[in-house]
């Protein structure tokens, strides 16, 4: 069962970043990535080091993650959107390995300095295995960072969006694009009051999603309805994940009170 939902889900984004293939703006901004490490990591600690990415979708984090200074990225994408991957990063094509595998087959060799995933572990049912695969291919004192959606702060938000979940993983593209567009118009609502009273989200309502563009809150809002598994992290689970693959030092963000950044090291030495 697990097997065919995560199968499921790769073709859901294979489907959706075949679709929607720009970055463009604040969306794909090493600005965006930076409020996402919030004070987890540095950028400037990606500077000349070899990152791998787990799920790199269009290449939007692969673009950030060389913007930001990375010598060389390792993007692995499983799904038919690797065609997108690799037209949307060829001007960096000789600073980037294509890998088309899941993130449990990311190879020990060569040995990365930071292994990241942003937005993607949270759609695998079983992430053990992709973790397990990071910490295998870091350099001892290297490090892993996620980036996990969260329970906590997010009560009212998911009354909402769980019900229809169980409606939207079902309906066919065009159904759904109707009813994202709709949810977008009460989102640019929301996002309006949210900059004049405190309401539930404002600080992410107003420093992040209020700055992208129409076509990319309609683009979020279609992340979130379209694949066929979706888990929101409680801050102990989202310690556990990288503690039980052996990572030490973790530290945990919960990034404008609705999500969760986590980041580990691999030990020094064996234990």
């Amino acid at each position: 069962m697990s097997s065919n939902l995560t199968s499921r889900t790769i073709d859901d984004f294979g489907d959706q970043w075949t679709r929607y293939t720009g970055n463009e703006g604040f969306y794909g901004s090493a600005e965006l990535l930076a409020d996402v490490f919030g004070p987890v990591m540095e950028l400037d600690a990606l500077k000349g080091k070899r990152v791998a990415e787990i799920g790199s979708g269009t290449g939007r984090i692969v673009e950030m993650l060389l913007a930001a200074g990375a010598a060389h990225v390792t993007a692995l994408e499983p799904s038919q959107a690797m065609r997108v991957l690799r037209e949307n990063t060829a001007h960096h094509a000789d600073r980037i390995t294509y890998l088309e595998c899941r993130g449990e087959e990311l190879p020990s060799e060569p040995a990365q300095d930071v292994v990241m995933s942003i937005g993607v572990l949270h759609h695998i049912p079983d992430p053990a295995p992709v973790v397990e695969a990071a910490y295998n291919a870091l350099k001892p004192g290297g490090r892993m960072l996620v980036w996990l959606y969260g329970w906590e702060g997010n009560a009212l938000y998911l009354s909402l969006v769980l019900p229809l979940r169980a409606v939207s993983t079902r309906l066919p593209h065009g159904v759904l694009s109707v009813l994202c567009h709709a949810l977008n118009a009460v989102l640019s609502v929301y996002i309006a009051v949210a900059r004049r009273i405190p309401v539930p989200l404002h600080r992410y309502m107003t420093q992040v999603i209020g700055r992208f563009s129409r076509q990319k809150r309609y683009l979020v809002i279609y992340d979130q309805l379209n694949p066929a598994y979706a888990k929101y992290y409680r801050q102990t689970e989202a310690r556990r994940l990288l503690e039980q693959a052996g990572f030490e030092d973790i530290v945990l963000y919960h990034r404008h009170g609705y999500s969760w950044t986590v980041a580990g090291r691999r030990p020094l030495r064996s234990s």
